[in-house]
């Protein structure tokens, strides 16, 4: 039996009954697009075999296909197949994504790497490592989260790679210097003013094929429809600003606590609790903060088919007709 093979029944339990192209929850409202982020960027997901997640593709390919399922199947096994196809599978491409590289990653990901970066932060080699590491990390999901089937080359990858990551560094650094003299507190919120401040570096250098060359644009049925760079302007500031808010309630909440237990002597009577109690802290935060985050704006963006870049709007008008178009519709990222 083939890996997309079902045993046929004569008739489908789900016969088309829901749209499988959309998300669970209504996307046009935040507590609908937190609902479905707090599903996909689930850490759960990352255990998830293989094996599992291409039978969750394959039963979502043959639903949309008119395809008969497997007996017995439900509603909420359709929706629970969306889920991990949402949460492993890139929108556009519809290719497995690097495992760390995915949402579900973030949480696990992020408490480790932002808690070494809070921890030890006063040192210039500690500054270095953990901003290396999390530059790193976030590359790599930048990249895997990329809108659309833009393909870059080894050698920008590396390019992007190795800009995004030295700003990063000698952001932190510099910020360093700077509060050197300052209240130890001032010092726990650099690796925060780093990590904002290197979003706004990685976030499009990573990218920068889509600022570049445009981003994919579709109709409201799915047409594609041309590139647009102003769509990927658009769609990569939504996602800095949701990387953002996304880092800060950890990064904020993490250091006041730590200043708070260092003062209080407690760190000096048990130096071995400030690793553990950072990664609690964090860890609860980004919980949390991970998917109501990404929720700000829908993963699904749009923009009115005026706002394009002239170029565009007359190379649409050549093969389509342009009255029944009045946004067009392209996958932001993450």
């Amino acid at each position: 039996m083939s890996e997309c093979e079902v045993i046929p029944v004569s008739e489908s339990a789900c016969a088309q009954k829901i749209n499988l192209d959309e998300p669970r929850y209504d996307q046009e409202y935040y507590s609908g697009r937190a609902k479905h982020f707090f599903l996909t960027t689930n850490p759960l997901n990352l255990f998830v075999a293989n094996k599992e997640l291409d039978e969750a593709k394959c039963l979502i390919q043959r639903y949309k296909c008119g395809k008969m399922l497997p007996r017995g199947t439900t509603d909420d096994d359709l929706w629970r197949a969306k889920s991990l196809y949402d949460s492993a599978f890139h929108p556009d491409t519809g290719e497995k994504m690097t495992l760390i590289g995915r949402m579900s990653a973030q949480v696990p990901m992020n408490m480790l790497i932002t808690g070494g970066m809070i921890t030890f932060y006063k040192s210039a080699p500690a500054v270095v490592f953990w901003q290396w590491l999390n530059q790193s990390f976030n590359a790599l999901v930048n990249y895997t989260n990329r809108s659309g089937d833009i393909v870059q080359t080894d050698k920008q990858i590396i390019t992007s790679y190795v800009f995004a990551t030295t700003g990063a560094v000698g952001t932190a650094l510099g910020l360093n210097a700077l509060v050197r003299k300052m209240p130890p507190l001032v010092g726990r919120m650099v690796p925060f003013a780093a990590v904002a401040a290197a979003n706004c570096i990685n976030i499009p250098m990573m990218r920068a094929q889509e600022l570049k060359h445009g981003t994919p644009i579709y109709d409201i049925n799915g047409n594609k429809l041309g590139y647009s760079t102003v769509a990927a302007q658009q769609g990569i500031g939504q996602v800095i600003l949701s990387r953002i808010a996304m880092a800060l309630p950890g990064m904020v909440i993490t250091p006041v606590v730590m200043d708070y237990l260092e003062k209080r002597g407690t760190l000096c009577r048990y130096p071995w609790l400030a690793l553990p109690t950072s990664l609690g802290v964090l860890g609860l935060c980004l919980t949390f903060a991970t998917p109501l985050a990404c929720a700000f704006f829908k993963q699904k963006a749009s923009l009115p088919f005026s706002k394009l870049e002239k170029e565009l709007q007359e190379e649409v008008k050549k093969k389509h007709d342009i009255t029944q178009i009045e946004r067009v519709y392209y996958n932001k990222g993450l």
